[in-house]
């Protein structure tokens, strides 16, 4: 028998990252319920999945206050709603997945690791960048030691230019206080794999950060609230909307996140009426566009990691430094690791296995882990408790920007 899922948030995440792995392995999973406030993506995702009329919601509350429905609960809700549901569905008997981050505060985030212990049910995270070919051949090599003793590393988040102006001057996460910073937003993928490779708990954490360019005084002459307003820039503009989200050759993500109506028409009204038709110098946009968190680690090791969103492309790039050979990796459209060995001076590419989903096969390799998990086949390495400490080092990294002083990591842990 397949393990049974019900959906809250048939958005972007639930609906277009997770979902499509039921329809391909139906004998592994299902989807039966789903609750999402916006009719059109309830009506959308129940379609896909065959959910009957009595097994949609409007809302979490109503999908957990009825009778059990099923093994587990996938929550793809916006951030800030994240623990409640997740509280709800734990105390209801539900095991939990839930797509990062797990919280935004270090209180919730307590609590929802404390209430899945209490209740004895699996509380996982998205953070998919563990489940890739990717990122466990990197953990693979760094475990075996034959980088010998790290020394440092330097881990670098890149997410192209437009993809900056699209989630976080325009999108849903561009105010810290409607989201989440965007180091915990965007970067608690990252310090999840460092924390997970390295094994080597921060004892000190320093960050810088600001927004710099996506502010009203770097608006170009005579620019308008809208790029469909006729902005006299839009020839020179890497950032006006037309020019992305009227490209009919995209029919996926970004353009189905601003509409359900991927026609020409469909598209142009949102641009005309949504959020994303403004000008990125226009937005009330607060989050940095780009941080860099300097930390040293119990081992005495140093890393130092930036996240930025003026690339020219998407991806991650990194370099471990150890005292027997060095790891360069480079994590995107064309992902490879590079070796060389300190002794022979050799340089070699290590074999990464094919990705067949997103975020380089981590939307998928994350769920069938959730769903293996559940029916007790493997132990999950992406449980609350095991990812709490990437959150901690982003939300103290937030802190440490907004002081401007360094953060002493065993406080702020409450050790």
């Amino acid at each position: 028998m397949p393990v049974s899922l019900a959906l809250i948030g048939a958005g972007q995440r639930g609906t277009h990252a997770y979902g499509p792995l039921a329809l391909e392995s139906p004998t592994e999973l299902r989807f039966v319920a789903v609750a999402e406030p916006v009719p059109e993506r309830r009506r959308r995702f129940a379609y896909l999945h065959e959910i009957p009329p009595n097994q949609q919601f409007s809302s979490w509350q109503d999908l957990l206050a009825a009778p059990h429905l099923a093994d587990a609960v996938l929550i793809a809700t916006p951030d800030q709603l994240h623990h409640d549901p997740a509280i709800a569905a734990l105390e209801s008997g539900y095991h939990v997945l839930v797509e990062k981050p797990l919280a935004t505060t270090v209180t919730d985030l307590a609590n929802l690791v404390a209430t899945a212990d209490r209740t004895s049910r699996l509380l996982q995270v998205c953070h998919v960048l563990r489940y890739t070919p990717f990122f466990q051949t990197l953990h693979e090599t760094v475990s075996s030691g034959r980088l010998g003793e790290i020394v440092t590393v330097s881990h670098q988040e890149n997410f192209i230019y437009w993809h900056m102006a699209h989630s976080f001057v325009r999108g849903n996460w561009r105010r810290a206080a409607d989201s989440a910073p965007m180091i915990l937003a965007k970067a608690c993928h990252d310090f999840d794999i460092l924390a997970w490779v390295l094994s080597d708990p921060a004892v000190t954490l320093q960050s810088f950060g600001s927004l710099i360019h996506f502010r009203p005084e770097n608006a170009p002459h005579g620019a308008p609230a809208r790029c469909t307003d006729g902005c006299p820039a839009a020839e020179d503009c890497p950032f006006d909307a037309t020019r992305l989200y009227l490209n009919e050759s995209l029919t996926g993500w970004p353009v189905h996140a601003i509409t359900d109506d991927l026609s020409r028409a469909g598209r142009l009204a949102a641009l005309q009426e949504g959020p994303y038709g403004r000008c990125v110098y226009r937005c009330d946009n607060d989050v940095v566009d780009h941080q860099i968190v300097a930390m040293r680690l119990h081992s005495g090791a140093t890393v130092s990691i930036t996240v930025q969103g003026h690339s020219h492309e998407e991806g991650r790039t990194m370099r471990y430094d150890g005292t027997r050979g060095t790891l360069r990796g480079k994590f995107g459209l064309r992902s490879e690791i590079e070796y060389h060995d300190h002794l022979s001076g050799r340089r070699s590419y290590l074999p990464i296995p094919p990705a067949r989903s997103g975020h380089g096969g981590g939307d998928f390799g994350v769920v069938r882990a959730f769903v293996a998990a559940v029916r007790g086949n493997a132990s999950s390495i992406a449980t609350a408790g095991a990812v709490l400490e990437s959150h901690l080092l982003a939300l103290a990294a937030e802190q440490s920007r907004l002081s401007g002083t360094p953060v002493d990591m065993d406080n702020f842990r409450g050790n």
